[in-house]
């Protein structure tokens, strides 16, 4: 067994030297590709500790079953994505600017029970996972949440109102949000993209604040624990 070709292979100064350029250039295209991909795919973790994650788990993975790439190539790699964390760790602890740009802001996704949908649209988050963790965090529909918050890690923080200040709202479980098929003047209905709740006209009514003309019946929370569409 030959240790020297193990370690060195033909690895040269100048190699060496493209391996750090290399690394650089890969873990800003891995922050950047993150970054945009939205806080949904790296769930529980931030964008910076994921690009740390995939560069060593693939320095580490290619010298295990090439033998044309020598170990030493992929401690160069290891050394630089080391000094890459450091120096962004200092970066981030230096300037909320970076911080922001990095692994960017919490984000809203209810606010006073209505769905704030421009967010909701740039994080490309579908209703049926938000609807999802709503339901898991015991909600029923939207007048229960005074505040829905999208973290940067990508969990989603719900903040409900006190029992006593709950109102109508749009319902979240598949059973209930669905367009409604009757109208009844006497009825809250609920837009079923921005979750505004009101009366209407209509039916075919247009949402004043989305200029939505889909409306499902409102529910409102009970005793019971169940969805209770409106009378």
């Amino acid at each position: 067994m030959d240790f020297i070709k193990i370690i060195l292979h033909d690895t040269s100064f100048n190699f060496a030297l493209e391996i750090i350029f290399r690394c650089i250039i890969m873990f800003i295209l891995i922050i950047i590709f993150l970054r945009f991909s939205g806080k949904r795919g790296v769930r529980q973790l931030s964008l910076f500790e994921l690009a740390i994650i995939l560069s060593l788990g693939s320095a580490a993975g290619d010298p295990m079953f090439n033998d044309d790439i020598p170990i030493v190539q992929a401690l160069i790699v290891f050394a630089v994505i080391i000094l890459l964390y450091r120096f962004t760790t200092y970066l981030i602890m230096k300037s909320d600017t970076f911080e922001t740009m990095l692994e960017g802001r919490p984000m809203y996704i209810v606010k006073e029970g209505l769905l704030i949908v421009e967010d909701i649209k740039q994080e490309k988050y579908s209703y049926d996972e938000f609807f999802a963790e709503l339901r898991q965090n015991k909600i029923e529909h939207l007048g229960q949440v005074k505040s829905a918050l999208l973290e940067t890690d990508g969990c989603l923080s719900v903040i409900p109102y006190a029992k006593d200040n709950i109102k109508w709202g749009l319902p979240i479980f598949p059973d209930h949000y669905q367009k409604a098929k009757r109208f009844d003047s006497k009825t809250y209905y609920s837009c079923m993209l921005c979750g505004q709740t009101q009366f209407i006209s209509s039916l075919n009514a247009q949402c004043p604040r989305c200029k939505c003309e889909r409306w499902a019946e409102s529910a409102f929370y009970c005793e019971s624990n169940s969805i209770q569409p409106s009378d």
